[in-house]
């Protein structure tokens, strides 16, 4: 009897999102942020973010959460973009996309701010953690510039 995965074993969506984000977190990634982009965006379902404190650790990140999901789930990554180098990498996985970042970069580009009005899931449990409305997030943003 095989015990490797099928195409009948494939996960998607939350379930996807959740096991990259387990996946990154074996390798010490932090931050780990997953947004529910569904009826938020045309390009995916969730957004997988997380931060690795070097080039090593970013990549050290890709290559686990890439071998996990082929190994364990009969996923691969149907596009991947960036290097280590740029301190920004993606994977493609159609209705989850991934961005490892380098803390620098995950400050800069602020996805978590550009998709303020996105559920945030707990990658544990794939429940729903937080929602904010876009004028709640606006006012939070500023009462606290005004601190």
């Amino acid at each position: 009897m095989s015990t490797s995965p099928n195409a009948a074993d494939q996960i998607i969506g939350a379930e996807l999102a959740c096991a990259c984000s387990r996946f990154a977190d074996e390798k010490q990634a932090a931050d780990i942020t997953i947004l529910d982009l569904r009826g938020l965006s045309q390009l995916c379902d969730f957004f997988v973010i997380c931060t690795a404190g070097s080039e090593p650790h970013i990549k050290a990140i890709r290559q686990h959460a890439l071998k996990g999901l082929a190994d364990d789930h009969a996923v691969k990554a149907n596009h991947r973009d960036g290097a280590a180098e740029s301190q920004w990498i993606v994977l493609d996985f159609i209705d989850v996309i991934v961005h490892i970042f380098h803390q620098d970069r995950r400050r800069f580009y602020a996805l978590e701010d550009l998709w303020a009005d996105a559920p945030r899931l707990d990658w544990q449990t794939g429940k729903v953690i937080e929602r904010k409305s876009k004028i709640e997030s606006e006012i939070a943003m500023s009462s606290s510039a005004e601190d």
